[in-house]
């Protein structure tokens, strides 16, 4: 074994050299147990706090006045109340960056006379004049079109990916993939009504987005794994180990892009919202930024897991044991970028297939532990002479 062969000693070397040997398909139920628990608190919040819809959604009235030394937000819910406006459902923040300081108030629709009435009474309590307090009106209507739109256009995207994936690959891929771009939504959906994040058109925006980040990572092991199964087809391999084998070659690749994505977002949230004060980019990033964590998740331990257990010995042979450890890793590394499978086949004993209990469990084993190029070719057979 030459030595860059050679496994590594650590946990985060085989990872980097992609030689880890993890069984996802055998600890699948803990991931599964964690997303059904997100989409149960998910469901409860949603029920018991609901979700805190913009202004651009529910309608109303908004105004953002210049703050200061004297006028902030305990003077901003006076003067509503001065005006006969209950403050209960009134959202009132001070919004500071380099170029402005600025409260904003947002209340229920009101009568145009109450509204003019209302600037002039923030005017005078800030100190400024009435053309420097910006005022601005959303209708209910529109804000109930931009909900419509959104649902229409998030239903036209799932058809289209299911049919895409369907014909791409196959139909059960297509119902996984499904399965966890809803999780990825409900997870996002559920830190917005546990934490109390406004709902904006921004927020809409990012959860298609997100639907398509997810869609692309289950996607890249979807093809991993359909490749495998081309791979393994003359040895009849059990669908979870192919899966398990597709998962430990990919996993590098996902954490590269995951942390190649989530970087960008990070920054947009830190430099242009936290220092630049650019709050439609925070509503945008913040639920990018759950979406795409949420992804990761989805596309190893809930979409992967999910196919395999829709194709679990469909078409094969059962067999009791999976591959595991040694037996992983040297299928992992020999049907992936070195072109073998059996870089670490000297450190598998002969007895551990004995252990196996099955005959037809050591052939397969023994199979699995060959070259691909025994695996896929056979020897010439002897021309016969032809007689004259």
């Amino acid at each position: 074994m030459s030595r860059g062969d050679q496994i590594a000693s650590t946990a985060l070397g085989r990872l980097f050299r992609g030689q880890t040997a993890i069984d996802f398909y055998g600890r699948r139920r803990v991931g599964f147990i964690i997303a059904v628990v997100v989409i149960i608190a998910t469901i409860g919040s949603l029920f018991t706090r609901g979700l805190d819809l913009g202004l651009d959604f529910e309608g109303g009235d908004a105004w953002d006045i210049p703050a200061s030394q004297t006028f902030g937000v305990d003077e901003a819910k006076a003067v509503l109340e001065d005006n006969g406006v209950p403050t209960n459902g009134a959202r009132i923040q001070r919004r500071s960056s380099d170029t402005n300081d600025l409260i904003t108030v947002q209340i229920e629709e009101v009568t145009q006379a109450n509204a003019d009435q209302i600037t002039a009474a923030f005017a005078e309590a800030a100190g400024v004049g009435t053309d420097e307090v910006n005022f601005s009106f959303t209708s209910s209507t529109w804000g109930g079109e931009i909900t419509d739109k959104a649902v229409r256009a998030l239903i036209i995207f799932l058809i289209i990916v299911s049919i895409f994936i369907s014909i791409r690959f196959e139909w059960r891929m297509a119902l996984a993939a499904l399965a966890a771009m809803a999780h990825d939504v409900v997870v996002v959906v559920g830190v917005y009504t546990v934490f109390g994040f406004e709902v904006t058109p921004g927020t809409v925006i990012a959860f298609l987005t997100i639907l398509g980040y997810s869609l692309y990572d289950t996607i890249v092991v979807f093809d991993r794994v359909r490749e495998n199964e081309g791979k393994y087809a003359g040895i009849r391999m059990p669908y979870e180990d192919i899966v398990n084998i597709s998962m430990n070659q990919v996993l590098m690749r996902s954490i590269n892009t995951s942390i190649s994505s989530v970087i960008p977002v990070v920054s947009l949230l830190l430099i242009g919202s936290g220092l630049l004060g650019a709050v439609t980019l925070r509503e945008f990033g913040l639920a990018l930024l759950i979406g795409m964590i949420s992804g990761i998740y989805s596309s190893i331990f809930v979409a992967t897991p999910l196919l395999a257990g829709f194709k679990s010995n469909v078409g094969r042979k059962p067999r009791r044991e999976r591959l595991t450890g040694d037996k992983l890793r040297a299928a992992v590394i020999g049907s992936g970028v070195t072109g073998r499978l059996a870089t670490t086949g000297a450190s598998v004993d002969a007895g551990s297939t004995a252990r196996s209990g099955s005959h037809d469990d050591d052939v397969k084993t023994a199979a699995v532990l060959q070259p691909v190029g025994q695996l896929l070719t056979h020897p010439p057979r002897p021309r016969k002479k032809k007689r004259r």
